[in-house]
Formats: structure tokens, C-alpha cells, sequence
């Protein structure tokens, strides 16, 4: 903000005239003033002693004496202790308020044609299964992230990698051929990546059934795995796919298809999207070709079974296998040539993985190997690593069919609204349609908000009832704050009434409206830092604290039945910026914000 800059300014010519002595702009630690105590920035008096000469009090008091003097804007100070907090005018507050008027952007640093390129990789679902709790979250904060860095200035660039080929595909595609009886997402009525998934649980009960059988006829548990029939026949069915029989291929793209599909639906209702999206199927003949390349230059090396190798212990870590002794690849193969894939189709100048932190090992692997290969953005590459998220019943295992999939908690979150929404009466006079439309907004307002709260890298626990509460820290609490704001708007015009676009700078402020004009000056700020931090909680939870200081200032505050016109005035326009910040806040976090509820 440009006041800060002012203050440091003046300390720095105070210390001067002063003390004689000269200090950089820079070396000022000034700070915005806690809650609890008077004043809206602190300068840390402490380390200006030692040109000083004197106590923090003394020196506090002077310094306050005279920036209050030389700076038109500030009204007051207090020291406390080694702490000097001024306090700004009235009018430099309603300065910021008419400045901020009819900007709908507020916050938001639109980018221009030469403007970074950052792309944000997220989602990356496997094909042998539906998207569920664990990809909600992945999906939630990668396409949050996106927004965020767009709202820092940045062009982006939303990219996908799906997972359509390896051991884990074909387990499901066995799976299909032997027990599913020529079964269709038409025959069955079945989303189609439901109708996979069920394959792929009834892979893994035929393989532990078969391991059974065979540790009850005296095979150690390892000899039962190394000698599963069922097992081989996968292992052999990838070897056939990466030859390209043509059974195997057309089985291969036939039940994809209906994955695809099925995923299709689940991003729509779930808000989330992609500008590019590229396949492992693909990706990872470059990377394969790209390790050959490396192992002949001796960047790699081949063992005794032809299996390929990196050796990264000189990194401190261990070695990495990059291609089996068949000849196949493995997730860093594929990573490595999705890389190179996306850095020829794009200038970009930042890579983000969205990936969970049970990957961080694999990452750090990827930036050396890209860099071993010449590749010097690898180095550079970023993991936006999250932790896991539960359910208050505990963890979820896919191949034992015991996830909690996105669709039916989706739906779950809606049904949840609704029955809510009715019980408190919140939308009674809408039509059917429209209601359905609101409930719909408020649960995955909920689900998203509930979500992206919590700080990126700890895991979680999701509670689809705690999320939902229209009270407390949750998305239909900051929903319904908005809701009230655009209500307030419509009494005013109802009543000739209408928001200016520009106050006098006489009114007398109340501390709430400090606090609230304070706050929306500081949004851009919050923006900045959540982007460098990579984390929507730090935008979820300033929403949060602004729509709750809004609420504590609407039920001590009249506005529309404020007889002092000009007070009536500002607090309308106050209504109007708290208003467009929470919009631009949640939009940055995927969240619709209703104009009733």
C-alpha cells in the first residue's frame, strides 16, 4: 500500500532530522497494528534505539510527535512500550473508500500479453477407477491456485495428465473380459467410470481369493504373489498393450472412453476445468526415448536384467528405476517426457504440480533428472504438495471399493443443502427451479470452502455436516453474508436510495468501519501472499474473517434507515466494496456467491 510506503518515508526523514542519522526505507519494520489494541500500523521502535540513544518510550513519542507533523494522513499515536502505533484519519480511510468505488476487480492485477506464464497442473486421475474425496481435494486446490496466480497478473495455463495406461489399467480391463459379461454403462446404467471402477475392486478380491488359496496350500505370502496367476495375466496383458495388440488396444480405448465420459460429468458439477489435457499413453514414449537418450550419454545406466537406471546418491537420495528390465515404463518415465511435451507447447516460465505429499520424494527426483538431462527448468519446477483428506470414519483404500466417490458426495452435499435450506426456511417463495439452483451453490460452496480452510499442506478431515452450518467458518456463512449485502442494496433502491459513487471525506467513522475499510485495503495484500505461499486457505480465511466483521458492523450500524445522509451514504458504498471483495475472494476459490438466500 502506498501509506506504508509514506510512513517508512517519514521515519526515515525523522530519524534524520532527528538523530542525525540516515537509515533506509526498507530497514522500517512497520506492521499492521493487532486487533486488540488502538492504532492501524506499528513501527517496532526497538531497533531504532541505537541512533536514537534513548528508551523505546522516549524514542516512540518522538518519532510519533513528529510523524504526526510531517504526515498529513496520520491523526494520533501511542506507545506502547518498544511498539509506536498511529492511527490514520478518518478522511485517509474515505480516501481509500471512494478510490475502491465501482472497481469490481478489487484486489485483482490483471495480466498483460508479456505477463508470466505459470502452468498448474492438477487433477490426474487414473482410468481405472471414478474421481473421488482425495481427487476433490486435488482438483479443489489446484483449480483455486490457478485462480489465485491469475489474480496476481499472471497469464495460466490449467493443465491435466491422465493416467491411462500401466499395470493398474489392465487390472481392471482383465477383470472386465473374465467376469463382466459384455457389461456397458448403457446396460447397466452406470456412470462409466463407476462401471471400471467396480472392475478394478473385483481385480483385487479375485487376486487376494487366488492368494489365499495359495498360502493355504503352504506358500508364504510373498511366494503367493510372485506365483498369482491372475497377476501374470495382467503383467502380460500391459506387455500386449505396449506392443499394440489390437484386442488388447481396442478393449484399452473402448473402456477409457467410458472413463472419460464419466470424469466429464464429474468436472462439470464439480466446477472445475482444463485448458490442456495430455495422456500418459503418450507422454511416456517420450520419456522412454528421453532415457535411452540419457542412458547414452551416460547420464543412466543398465543392469544385469537390461532394467534402467538412475544413480542419485551424490543428491544425497538412492537409485531410481526408470524402465523395467521388459522394456516398460514407470510413473517418472512418464513424468519426465510430460515435461518436455508441455515446455515445447508452451513458453512457460513456472511449472506447478498439484500432487499429494506422499509424492514429495518423486519430485525432488524429477527436478534432478530433468536437470541431469539438460533440461534446465527442471530445477525450477514447484510441488504444490498437499496433505491426505479422511472422513471422520478414517481412511480410504480404492481397491477395496471403500472410498467415498466425489459424484455421491456431491450429491450428498446437495440433498444436505436442501433439507437444511428447508428447515430453516431460507428460500421459501422461490420457485422449484431456482431452489434447486441455490442448494446446489451452497453445498459445493460448502464442500469447497470446508476444504480449502484448512492449510494446504496438513492433512484433514472432512465433516459434510460441519461444513454446511450456516454459522461459524464455513462457505454458506460467507454465502449468506453476501446475500445480505445485495438484500440491503435492494431495500435501498426499493427506498430511492442508491449506492455513490463517492463520499465526503467529513464523515466521522466508527471503529467497525475503520476495521472494514482497513481490511478491504489490505485484500490485495492477501492475494500477493497467497500466491507466493501457494495456499487458498490464506484467501478462505480472510473472506471468512471479513464476512464475520461485516456482521458485527451490520447489526451495530442502521443503513438503510440512517437518517444522516452522508453517513447513510458511506455505509452504503462500505456495503457495496465488502460486497465485491468477498465475490472476488471466493471466486478465487471456485465458490458462486448467490444474490439470494
Amino acid at each position: 500500500m502506498v501509506i506504508e510506503n509514506q510512513i517508512k518515508a517519514s521515519v526515515t526523514k525523522a530519524i534524520k532530522e532527528l538523530y542525525g542519522a540516515d537509515i533506509a526505507p526498507e530497514s522500517v519494520q512497520l506492521q499492521l497494528t493487532r486487533k486488540d489494541m488502538k492504532g492501524d500500523y506499528t513501527i517496532v521502535v526497538f531497533p531504532l534505539m541505537k541512533v536514537s540513544k534513548k528508551n523505546p518510550v522516549e524514542t516512540g513519542n518522538e518519532l510519533g510527535q513528529f510523524l504526526q507533523s510531517d504526515c498529513s494522513d496520520i491523526a494520533g499515536f501511542e506507545v506502547i512500550k518498544g511498539f509506536l502505533n498511529v492511527q490514520l484519519s478518518d478522511a485517509y480511510w474515505l480516501g481509500e473508500l471512494n478510490k475502491e468505488s465501482g472497481n469490481q476487480a478489487i484486489g485483482m492485477i490483471e495480466a498483460k500479453s508479456d505477463s508470466p506464464l505459470v502452468m498448474i497442473e492438477y487433477s490426474s486421475p487414473n482410468t481405472n477407477k471414478p474421481l473421488h474425496l482425495g481427487h476433490i481435494r486435488n482438483n479443489l486446490l489446484g483449480y483455486s491456485l490457478s485462480r489465485i496466480v491469475t489474480a496476481n497478473g499472471n497469464r495460466v495455463v490449467k493443465t491435466n495428465i491422465v493416467n491411462d495406461r500401466g499395470i493398474h489399467i489392465c487390472k481392471s480391463m482383465l477383470a472386465w473380459k473374465k467376469w463382466g459379461e459384455g457389461q456397458t454403462p448403457e446396460s447397466t446404467g452406470k456412470k462409466g467410470d463407476h462401471l471400471v471402477g467396480d472392475y478394478y475392486v473385483k481385480f483385487d478380491q479375485e487376486f487376494k481369493k487366488e492368494q489365499a488359496e495359495l498360502m493355504a496350500n503352504g506358500s508364504t505370502k510373498e511366494d503367493a504373489e510372485a506365483n498369482s496367476a491372475l497377476m501374470k495375466e495382467a503383467r502380460e496383458m500391459l506387455l500386449k498393450w505396449e506392443a499394440q495388440d489390437p484386442e488388447v488396444y481396442a478393449l484399452w480405448k473402448q473402456m477409457n472412453n467410458w472413463v472419460y465420459k464419466g470424469f466429464d460429468i464429474t468436472y462439470k458439477t464439480m466446477g472445475v476445468d482444463f485448458d490442456k489435457i495430455y495422456y500418459e499413453s503418450d507422454t511416456y514414449k517420450v520419456g522412454r526415448d528421453m532415457v535411452i537418450e540419457g542412458l547414452n550419454k551416460e547420464v543412466f545406466y543398465r543392469q544385469e536384467d537390461n532394467s534402467v537406471w538412475a544413480d542419485l546418491q551424490k543428491d544425497g537420495l538412492d537409485e531410481k528405476l526408470l524402465l523395467r528390465s521388459d522394456g516398460t515404463s514407470v510413473y517418472m518415465t512418464q513424468d519426465i517426457g510430460t515435461a518436455k511435451l508441455r515446455y515445447d507447447d508452451y513458453d512457460i516460465d513456472k511449472m506447478v504440480y498439484v500432487v499429494g505429499n506422499e509424492q514429495n520424494y518423486h519430485f525432488k527426483v524429477l527436478a534432478i533428472l530433468l536437470d541431469r538431462l539438460g533440461l534446465n527448468w527442471g530445477k525450477d519446477l514447484v510441488h504444490f504438495s498437499y496433505g491426505m483428506v479422511e472422513l471422520p470414519e478414517g481412511k480410504m483404500k480404492s481397491r477395496e471399493g471403500t472410498v467415498v466417490d466425489a459424484d455421491d458426495l456431491m450429491q450428498a452435499m446437495v440433498d444436505t443443502a436442501r433439507d437444511m435450506s428447508k428447515e430453516l426456511g431460507k428460500l421459501e417463495g422461490y420457485s422449484e427451479e431456482d431452489a434447486e439452483k441455490v442448494y446446489k451453490t451452497i453445498a459445493l460452496g460448502a464442500l469447497k470452502y470446508f476444504i480449502l480452510k484448512v492449510d494446504p499442506r496438513k492433512n484433514m478431515t472432512f465433516d459434510p455436516k460441519e461444513s454446511i452450518d450456516f454459522n461459524g467458518n464455513t462457505g454458506p456463512f460467507i454465502q449468506y453474508t453476501y446475500a445480505r449485502i445485495q438484500s440491503i442494496g435492494r431495500k435501498a433502491n426499493e427506498k430511492g436510495f442508491t449506492s455513490p459513487d463517492k463520499v465526503e471525506l467529513s464523515v466521522e467513522l466508527s471503529a467497525k468501519e475503520v476495521q472494514l475499510q482497513k481490511m478491504i485495503s489490505n485484500f490485495s495484500a492477501v492475494v500477493k501472499e497467497a500466491g507466493n505461499v501457494y495456499s487458498p486457505a490464506v484467501i478462505a480465511n480472510y473472506v471468512y474473517d471479513l464476512a464475520k466483521e461485516f456482521n458485527q458492523f451490520y447489526h451495530d450500524s442502521p443503513i438503510v434507515v440512517e437518517e444522516d445522509t452522508a453517513k447513510r451514504d458511506m455505509r452504503l458504498l462500505l456495503c457495496r466494496n465488502v460486497a465485491a471483495v468477498i465475490k472476488n475472494g471466493m471466486w478465487m476459490l471456485g465458490i458462486d456467491v448467490p444474490e439470494r438466500m
